[in-house]
């Protein structure tokens, strides 16, 4: 039985069967419903021709998405007691997100940003009252120092986050840009002297959850659109290829991802921090994916105003995207030999390539991701020094 009140103090490094929980799983699961909006808002934009603006809109809401998502995860990692108040307090947070996602159409349509702001706020102040319960119970000063920096960067940047609200529209790109090295700079600052103690498998298998959670609402936005398309537009021919070609990039993308092990990466706070902030680009162009899979559905039944080009693009791009950062977080730090090195950059390459190949663009890019799993499990098969985990089956 959950206990209502419990020492938030650090766990250890090296606890032993560490995994995720529940609450963390309906944690990710409530995330993605804002990943679902900030997506579909993205595909209106570039099917109605405003693909720059959609792409900054896009860039900036999953921001907020992600960073909230991650200071949560990684807090967990070290703190997470599973009492009443750590409960009630991580349900605050998720209450923020649907707020957040509320406010997505508003901050797409007409750049308002008040709701998204105000979602951010719950999220981030309940977050801020984590860290201080965590300093009220730290025993070690440095520790307490590290809780306390972590609190009140968050507050001071929360504060700074109102000027995206106030500043003129044209200067709001920029403001992003500040805040959000302010805000990946919080947790440098804080750990400066002591860092937390995130588990690494636990952080890895996080991680990796909502790695599979963003392909899936990719998956399941891309069969909603092919079902439209059918019904309403009795498409079938036009469809299929799509269909066929997104379900073979979604299938490429988890075998690659998961191929490494990527907690054998976090051995220390500066590759921890390089591998989290870096899964911003591969959960951004897993989510943009489904998407463009979309608009690629739309244009295709004549309901986007894209060029065919335009469309294709608007799937290959992330996934090649996909395959270059999974290659530069951590699968090439366990491949052995320039073939194997080779084999996710070439197949990025090609897959973007695959963009000029008209309405079987999405097919073509499908069937190389695919090719690109077949040859890295060969290259894996028949080099017995590369450093395989389960079995063997490389990429």
């Amino acid at each position: 039985m959950t206990q209502p009140f419990l020492p938030l103090t650090a766990r250890s490094r090296e606890e032993s069967h560490r995994a995720a929980t529940p609450l963390e799983l309906f944690f990710d699961l409530c995330f993605v419903v804002a990943v679902a909006q900030a997506g579909a808002q993205l595909v209106h934009a570039v099917a109605e021709g405003h693909a720059g603006e959609g792409i900054i809109n896009y860039a900036m809401i999953f921001f907020a998405i992600w960073w909230a998502w991650m200071n949560f995860s990684w807090f967990a990692s070290a703190y997470d007691n599973d009492d009443v108040l750590y409960r009630v307090v991580t349900l605050v947070q998720i209450a923020g997100v649907l707020i957040l996602a509320a406010g997505v159409s508003r901050a797409f349509e007409e750049h308002d940003f008040l709701v998204v702001y105000l979602g951010y706020l719950v999220m981030r102040l309940a977050l801020a009252t984590q860290w201080l319960r965590a300093a009220h119970h730290a025993t070690d000063p440095a520790e307490r120092a590290m809780c306390r920096r972590y609190a009140g960067g968050v507050v001071a940047v929360q504060i700074g986050w109102l000027a995206l609200i106030l500043a003129p529209e044209p200067a709001r790109p920029w403001v992003f840009l500040v805040m959000a090295l302010a805000e990946m700079a919080v947790p440098l600052y804080a750990e400066k002297d002591k860092p937390s103690t995130w588990h690494p498998h636990h952080i890895a298998e996080r991680y990796g959850l909502f790695t599979i959670i963003v392909l899936g609402e990719t998956v399941a936005a891309a069969t909603v659109a092919v079902k439209s398309g059918i019904v309403e537009n009795d498409a079938l021919g036009e469809l299929l290829p799509i269909a066929a070609g997104g379900l073979l990039l979604v299938f490429a993308a988890w075998w690659i991802y998961f191929v490494v092990p990527a907690h054998d990466r976090l051995s220390s706070s500066r590759q921890g921090f390089l591998w989290g902030y870096g899964h911003y680009v591969i959960f951004a162009s897993a989510a943009a994916v489904g998407a463009g899979l979309e608009i690629a559905v739309e244009q295709a039944v004549g309901k986007a105003h894209i060029s065919t080009l335009a469309a294709s693009a608007s799937v290959t791009i992330p996934s090649a995207v996909f395959l270059l950062s999974v290659w530069l977080l951590h699968a090439r730090y366990f491949k052995v030999g320039i073939a194997q090195q080779l084999v996710l950059p070439v197949s990025a390459l090609l897959i973007l390539l695959c963009s000029f190949a008209g309405r079987w663009a999405v097919l073509a890019a499908g069937l190389v991701a695919a090719a690109t799993v077949a040859v890295g499990v060969t290259l894996t098969a028949r080099n017995p020094a590369t450093r395989a985990p389960r079995g063997g089956q490389g990429a």
